[in-house]
């Protein structure tokens, strides 16, 4: 993509750790740091990924079998990568987008159990080199992300799993974390929204103005 490649950078989270309210922080900062940066989320993106997201989310098929739900992810992804991601980046924008592939491990690999092998190869066909740069991961206890949620709004098809389903995400976020520190930071969550903002630009200042 060139010499003016712009960064790509993830979000990453159970349910009610704060992801709208820390996006904003980090879109924020970016701008401060005299970067144009490109906000965009998965499942979503694009037209077609937004009609995926719907069908995802909603409550009319809560059978949805693992395998469907791991393909209409990258199908959406697809769209995204080709659509938004890689032409933004090829612009030098930082694209900041609310979950990425490490999202599908987490969700469809290690809660839904069909593991890391299958999502990996979707992975590699969709995604071919494009990794994010960085990935924020928002990490706080199930019990209190998901009374935050509760109180947020009605439950989507994912929000109306059990406390064992988001046990499974959480860890496999951690466990993802620990294995790539280099791109993986994890943020406590269950801080007061002031230090998880000087958390989040604490580490954008080491990637955007130390150089990573």
């Amino acid at each position: 993509m060139g010499a003016t490649r712009g960064l790509f950078i993830t979000l990453e989270g159970v349910e009610g750790a704060g992801k709208t309210t820390a996006m904003d922080t980090i879109a924020s900062h970016v701008r401060d740091l005299a970067m144009v940066p490109l906000v965009t989320r998965e499942p979503g993106g694009t037209e077609v990924g937004e009609s995926i997201r719907r069908i995802l989310l909603d409550h009319a098929d809560d059978a949805m079998c693992p395998e469907t739900e791991a393909l209409l992810m990258f199908a959406a992804r697809a769209e995204h990568i080709n659509k938004v991601i890689l032409p933004a980046l090829e612009r030098g924008e930082c694209v900041l987008c609310d979950r990425f592939t490490d999202a599908t491990y987490a969700y469809q690999g290690a809660a839904r159990a069909l593991g890391y092998e299958r999502i990996g190869a979707l992975e590699q066909w969709v995604q071919g080199e494009l990794r994010p740069d960085l990935t924020l991961v928002l990490d706080l206890p199930v019990s209190v992300g998901r009374g935050r949620a509760g109180e947020r709004s009605a439950p989507d098809r994912f929000e109306q799993e059990q406390d064992t389903f988001f046990e499974q995400v959480r860890q496999s976020y951690l466990e993802r974390a620990a294995a790539d520190p280099g791109r993986m930071k994890v943020v406590d969550a269950s801080q007061d929204p002031d230090s998880v903002a000087r958390a989040l630009r604490h580490i954008l200042d080491h990637w955007l103005v130390a150089g990573n």
